[in-house]
């Protein structure tokens, strides 16, 4: 048994991967207790829903975008809406996955007021939730869709445009491709060709990893 950074444990390499499977689901479940009616920050003031995330506790690729907008906020799901439509397609499409396959969230919790970008405090207030879902999740793959899901990972503040495209690592192991964000796709269509370029990028690592589908 591995004991993770935030003092959990989580099946190491010759645990089960039943087992494995349980811990991550346990721990998540702890994290969102954790979170509890959240007021770190002052997000919480205008929020309908605090959006946890969603998906396979297994999965092989996470997805972390920015935050929730209206759509998510008022049901409680990451990427509903249009952005949810998108990368539905995205993933569909390009990666040959479906959302049950994989695990997504956002670097913040609750939804910024008018959509707006999360201030760094509002980032810093989630961080501690955020790191400690991906520990449990333990991605192979790692895709960080937008420049604040980009930057909070990697700990830069260079802009998307200079991120997208090259493999990153996370925490000195996790490969992570940085994108375009589905609501900025839908503002600025021709961006999707390098969005596709990217996914298809991500493709190939996750085969060359053993990233798994189902039959």
């Amino acid at each position: 048994m591995v004991t993770g950074a935030w003092g959990f444990s989580l099946g190491g390499p010759d645990v089960p991967v039943g087992s494995r499977v349980e811990a991550a689901a346990v721990e998540l479940r702890a994290v969102r207790e954790a979170i509890g009616d959240c007021a770190r920050c002052r997000l919480c003031e205008q929020r309908n829903h605090i959006v946890f995330g969603m998906g396979n506790p297994d999965a092989d690729l996470v997805i972390v975008g920015e935050g929730p907008g209206a759509n998510e906020d008022a049901q409680g799901l990451p990427f509903v809406g249009a952005s949810g439509e998108m990368l539905d397609r995205m993933l569909s499409n390009v990666l040959s996955l479906s959302r049950d396959e994989v695990y997504i969230l956002n670097v913040v919790k609750c939804r910024p007021p008018n959509n707006r970008t999360p201030e760094p405090e509002e980032i810093a207030a989630c961080r501690p939730f955020l790191d400690r879902q991906l520990a449990a999740l333990r991605p192979k793959v790692l895709l960080a869709m937008g420049r604040p899901a980009a930057q909070t990972l990697l700990g830069t503040t260079q802009g998307i445009n200079a991120l997208r495209g090259t493999w990153k690592v996370w925490d000195g192991k996790v490969p992570l491709m940085s994108t375009y964000h589905p609501a900025y796709l839908l503002r600025r269509p021709e961006d999707k060709v390098k969005t596709f370029e990217d996914l298809k990028l991500v493709r190939r690592r996750y085969d060359d990893l053993g990233g798994r589908r189902r039959a």
